[in-house]
Formats: C-alpha cells, sequence, structure tokens
C-alpha cells in the first residue's frame, strides 16, 4: 500500500492526561516534524494543568510549542475556530484517555481537544484516535464500538499493555501513528485494528 506523504500537511496534535504515554507521544511528534508536516499542538484541561511523576504540566507544554513552533491550543475557545478556519487536514488525539473517548463518544465538548474534534469533525476532516485506558475492556468498550463506526474517525491500532494485572486495559501502539494518519488520510483504517498484548 502506498500511503499519502505528510509534506506541508497540518495536523493537529491533542493531548489528553494519560501521562504515562506523554513520551512516546512526543517520539511521534518528531517522527511527524521529520516527515515535514505543520504540527499544531492542543492540551485538554488536565494535560495542562496536572504535574505527575512524569513530570511538570507546564513543560509539557513549552516543549510542544519549542518543537512544533506553535502555540498550543489551550482553552475551548482557541479550539472552536478549529471548524470556522478548517485548516487542519488531520487531527490526532494521542494519548486519549477513557475519560475522553467516553465524551466523545457522547458529544460532550468540555474541554479544548473536545471542542478541537467536533470543530474539525464539522469539517468531515479525519479524527486519528490513539487509545490509552485502564476500562477498554469494561465500561468503554461500548463507546470504542461506537466510534469505530463513526464516519470519518480512526484508530491507531490498539492492543492489552497488562492482560494479567490490567486485564481490561488497552493502550494504542503509537509507533504506528505516522502510519495510521496516512491511511486516514486516504480514508482507510490501518490494518489490524486489534494487535497482539504488549511484550
Amino acid at each position: 500500500m502506498i500511503y499519502m506523504s505528510l509534506n506541508n500537511k497540518n495536523i493537529g496534535i491533542a493531548l489528553t492526561g494519560s501521562f504515562c504515554t506523554f513520551e512516546n507521544a512526543f517520539k511521534e511528534v518528531e517522527h511527524l516534524i521529520d516527515e515535514n508536516a505543520n504540527v499544531y499542538p492542543i492540551f485538554s484541561f488536565n494535560s495542562q494543568t496536572i504535574n505527575s511523576r512524569y513530570g511538570n504540566a507546564s513543560d509539557f507544554v513549552s516543549k510542544m510549542k519549542y518543537m512544533t513552533g506553535n502555540d498550543p491550543i489551550v482553552t475551548i475557545e482557541g479550539a472552536e475556530t478549529i471548524g470556522p478556519k478548517a485548516f487542519l487536514d488531520i487531527l490526532a488525539i494521542i494519548p486519549c484517555t477513557g475519560n475522553t473517548l467516553a465524551k466523545l463518544a457522547n458529544g460532550i465538548t468540555d474541554t479544548p481537544v473536545l471542542m478541537a474534534a467536533k470543530a474539525h469533525l464539522r469539517n468531515g476532516k479525519p479524527l486519528v484516535i490513539a487509545l490509552a485506558t485502564n476500562d477498554a475492556l469494561g465500561m468503554n468498550l461500548k463507546n470504542i464500538g461506537t466510534l469505530l463506526n463513526t464516519k470519518n474517525i480512526y484508530f491507531v491500532p490498539f492492543g492489552q499493555d497488562n492482560p494479567s494485572g490490567k486485564p481490561n486495559s488497552m493502550i494504542a501502539h503509537t509507533h504506528l501513528l505516522t502510519l495510521t494518519i496516512e491511511s486516514a488520510l486516504e480514508g482507510k483504517q490501518l490494518q489490524p485494528v486489534v494487535l497482539s498484548p504488549f511484550k
């Protein structure tokens, strides 16, 4: 399969509060930049304010601004303009927590990331979800099913990260983000969607 070039594509990268996956998310942003994509960062309220053992929120925001050269969108008002301006070719939520996933599936837009997703989808353009949730095979399974069957929504292939210790938990294979984006820009879901558990 020949994928679309990301050269000069405008890609939104929206981060939510699965802080343990931030390191991998930032690596994927570097890959997109290496592909000459224009990256526009968006932060949920939690991801821009909560400090954790994985780092300070303000440092993540500053790092993303430095890497991309673009001011992160950090308000609902700022995210809403994505709709009328229609400047993004594609938007990826990486990581997408179970909380964000559930709200997205139920039309709730109470954070910058959710508003960005709503505003972007109104333009009929692709939205990519990189899952990171402890209840993917629990309460959120129905929401995954809903979004898998929603037009213009695509998933980074995901799998169980700890089947014995956290049997309901699944996270995206984030190294497949670029391939998923390229495929989504062609209107196709990267397959297989569900991969073997993480080693």
